[in-house]
């Protein structure tokens, strides 16, 4: 029986894997080529069977990443959840379990002037602690200042060297712009990373309302479920989802930072990579907000 299975086990199709391998040789070699090539070779590997999906996926990511820019992935100051280094131990509390996010920009009275990073374990344990720091300057950590136009493979690179998650993002005038944190980085390499804070089961997350008074929408929230939210009269008979309404609508696949109006709602995208649309920064013109 085992010499029945070693023989059906022999290699498939030998001429076409090594055909691949010497396709991807050629690529790799001195000749001139581009990443178009390379990535049109790696299909058609993928095609054959020779790499996973996700592989071709991770691979495409990594190829794309160089090609972007800090201020292509980053959030946007408009979404930060920054605290006031002035605010009392308990109302940061408040708003770090709110956000549920893991690390915080501090600032001061003025909101560009960031004095530091917060963990939220540094946070508790501060609370907690029976001679615990006076204020929460005792708990920052140096903030780690960066243009948008820094690209973002150079940007990993650094996450990785000084081992911090978390960059601000400044503007050409020296304004706050956004944050960046290392899993943005990563997503563009191997898609969405869910983590403990995030519901995917629940249709309410797909928008989030923002201290601003606008919201944040996921692409994928279906139509109907926007029309209902907001009391719109969107037609969903041609689209399911806002993403696929909105992409129509500008006509090419949209940057962040693109912005259309439809109605009275005005769409920002806060969230793209070169395959799709992830989100939108949401205004309703009229709204006091």
């Amino acid at each position: 029986m085992s010499e029945d299975d070693s023989s059906t086990q022999q290699p498939e199709h030998p001429e076409k894997r090594r055909s691949w391998i010497d396709r991807i040789s050629s690529a790799l070699s001195g000749e001139p080529t581009t990443r178009e090539d390379l990535v049109e070779i790696l299909r058609d590997a993928q095609a054959d069977g020779l790499i996973a999906a996700d592989t071709l996926t991770m691979m495409e990511g990594a190829i794309t990443v160089s090609d972007l820019t800090v201020g292509d992935v980053m959030i946007p100051r408009s979404q930060v959840v920054a605290l006031p280094a002035d605010a009392p131990f308990l109302e940061l509390m408040r708003r770090v379990v709110e956000s549920g996010h893991s690390r915080f920009p501090v600032h001061g009275e003025d909101s560009d002037d960031v004095l530091g990073i917060l963990l939220a374990k540094d946070l508790l344990r501060g609370v907690v602690e029976d001679n615990g720091p006076a204020s929460v300057h005792e708990l920052l950590r140096p903030a780690v200042l960066i243009p948008e136009s820094k690209r973002l493979d150079v940007l990993l690179r650094e996450f990785r060297m000084s081992r911090n998650h978390m960059a601000i993002v400044i503007d050409e005038h020296g304004g706050v712009a956004g944050l960046v944190t290392i899993e943005d980085v990563l997503e563009q390499i191997v898609g969405d990373i869910d983590d403990e804070h995030d519901d995917a089961e629940d249709p309410n997350a797909l928008i989030a309302a923002q201290a601003d008074g606008q919201f944040v929408v996921d692409a994928l929230t279906p139509i109907e479920d926007f029309n209902d939210r907001f009391g719109a009269d969107f037609d969903d008979d041609e689209y399911d989802t806002i993403g696929g309404l909105v992409t129509a609508a500008i006509g090419h696949l949209p940057e962040a930072g693109e912005e259309l109006t439809l109605g009275r709602y005005v769409f920002r995208v806060s969230s793209a990579d070169a395959r799709r649309v992830h989100a939108f920064h949401v205004g309703v013109l009229g709204d006091d907000g």
